[in-house]
């Protein structure tokens, strides 16, 4: 299969989860050309700045211009990389970002936990590059209207992409196509 050709390097932000062969993100990777990943962390854990100092590493291993597609507490990862390092970034993908003031289903890090190792306050200025929040409307993680707030504060488009759950395997996806038709038009803006 031909990969897909863009002019950035897409560097794949993900959550908090381990590798998952099934996730968006990993089907996405596979069909890019020019792409890096974060790696899980399983030292650092929760560790917010640990996480955030993982993106300025594969970011410093990246000539040219960058597409971020981050997922779930990924988005996090971004706002506090953003907050606290300059580097021109073409475009963003933001899915799916979690809430923090939401109460999080008993197998999630708890708030407390969160805030704990760094995670709040979380950054909600304009970020410095253009972004779209990609948003569910039954996420276990966020409700539509905080997933709204942020992209206010951020400076994103909001897309609504209705009933999709968290946008993991475990909400059916797999492969989701409309990720790379937004990297092909944060690539692409003039094409707008």
């Amino acid at each position: 299969m031909e990969k897909l050709q863009t002019t950035a390097t897409v560097l794949i932000i993900p959550g908090l989860r381990e590798h998952v062969a099934e996730h968006w993100q990993t089907v996405l990777a596979g069909r890019l050309a020019k792409v890096r990943s974060v790696a899980p962390l399983q030292a650092d854990g929760l560790h917010c700045a640990a996480r955030v100092e993982a993106i300025q590493r594969e970011l410093e291993q990246i000539d040219g211009e960058v597409i971020l597609v981050a997922h779930s507490a990924g988005v996090l990862m971004v706002a506090h990389w953003a907050a606290r390092y300059q580097r021109p970034i073409k475009g963003a993908l933001l899915a799916a970002p979690p809430d923090l003031a939401a109460q999080w289903p008993a197998h999630y890090p708890s708030p407390a936990t969160l805030a704990e190792n760094g995670w709040s306050p979380l950054p909600e200025k304009p970020l410095p590059f253009p972004s779209i929040v990609a948003a569910s409307s039954d996420d276990h993680l966020a409700s539509q209207a905080a997933a709204e707030q942020l992209a206010r504060g951020w400076g994103s488009e909001l897309i609504s992409l209705g009933a999709v759950g968290h946008l993991n395997p475990a909400s059916g996806f797999g492969p989701w196509p409309l990720a790379e038709a937004l990297v092909h038009r944060l690539d692409n803006p003039h094409l707008q």
